[in-house]
């Protein structure tokens, strides 16, 4: 039994798709369908009702899955091992961050890492923070990278830096000017703030209540990228960690004001599996990622950096 068919079933589970595990191993959906199937007669029993939609792992199937995922995983701990004997690192990391951490400083990052190693290969994508913690648990990608990083059962979680948050604006804003301001100036003003499942939102709004300052939240956007596009056509303004809109700084879209009041923070993690073997080229991706990165703090535990422990000035945004 070839070790891709494994892996191939293991992506179906993980995905919860045969759509998505085609698409992860470049196979058409009916290619993969099949593939679970064969795996079905050789083994004498079903792994996925298919009845149900979406599919149902089965009792078997859960069983088989959690010994294949092993199985894999070590294996490709072992091929990155063994080409790192050439103290190269040459293996394949897969990553899945969330929009906000910037898409320019990571593609540029990723540059950066392939210059240093490159023979390495690295699978980027920018996902829902939910949907960034799925696929790091589900084994679709070795790291994740998160903001308000928490550590579960299955998900260990480390510090990776401290965003500043600025309040931004449109440069035709009347605020636009300002280099500095005090939280109340937001009183009375259209916002263009992300959407209230994220915690960003939830925590912004938690310390404007707290300060007393009422704001009218004229859009909402789960996508930063697009939340930028409307605060350059002056819909609003909003408070973004400044390094998410360095871009527009520089091209002169977007202002930019520190709250003089309020030290406003977003904590940024890095999350993978729990108890699994990272191989050499997710290790090395790790360990840049913290080298390039000023941490002011020692690590600490992510279950103590909780937001309603922290001073009322302090917001950890994610």
């Amino acid at each position: 039994m070839h070790i891709k068919s494994l892996k191939i079933f293991c992506d179906v589970v993980g995905c919860r798709s045969f759509s998505r595990a085609a698409d992860a191993n470049s196979i058409s959906q009916s290619s993969a369908s099949q593939t679970v199937h064969q795996l079905e007669e050789r083994l004498g029993v079903q792994l996925l009702d298919r009845s149900k939609r979406p599919f149902v792992v089965t009792a078997a199937g859960k069983l088989y899955y959690e010994g294949c995922r092993k199985l894999v995983q070590r294996l490709e701990a072992l091929e990155d091992n063994v080409r790192s004997l050439q103290h190269e690192v040459a293996g394949r990391v897969k990553v899945a961050s969330i929009y906000s951490i910037g898409i320019g400083y990571m593609d540029q990052f990723v540059k950066d890492f392939l210059q240093r190693n490159p023979k390495a290969n690295v699978r980027l994508s920018y996902q829902h923070p939910s949907r960034v913690y799925e696929l790091v648990e589900n084994d679709q990608v070795d790291v994740g990278l998160v903001s308000y990083p928490k550590s579960s059962r299955n998900i260990l979680a480390i510090p990776w830096r401290d965003e500043p948050m600025v309040f931004v604006c449109s440069t035709d804003h009347p605020l636009a000017a300002r280099k500095t301001l005090q939280l109340s100036d937001l009183e009375g003003l259209d916002v263009v703030a992300f959407d209230q499942h994220l915690k960003i939102r939830q925590k912004i709004d938690k310390i404007l209540a707290a300060n007393r300052v009422d704001v009218n939240v004229s859009m909402e956007f789960d996508n930063i990228e697009t939340l930028k596009r409307a605060l350059e056509i002056n819909a609003g303004v909003s408070i973004l960690p400044e390094q998410t809109v360095s871009r527009e700084l520089k091209s002169g879209t977007l202002s930019t004001a520190k709250i003089a009041d309020h030290e406003l923070i977003r904590p940024v993690g890095i999350i993978h599996r729990r108890n699994m073997k990272l191989g050499k080229t997710a290790t090395e991706f790790i360990r840049l990622l913290q080298e390039q990165t000023n941490i002011e703090q020692a690590p600490t535990m992510i279950g103590n950096t909780n937001v309603d422990s922290q001073p009322p000035a302090e917001i950890a945004v994610s």
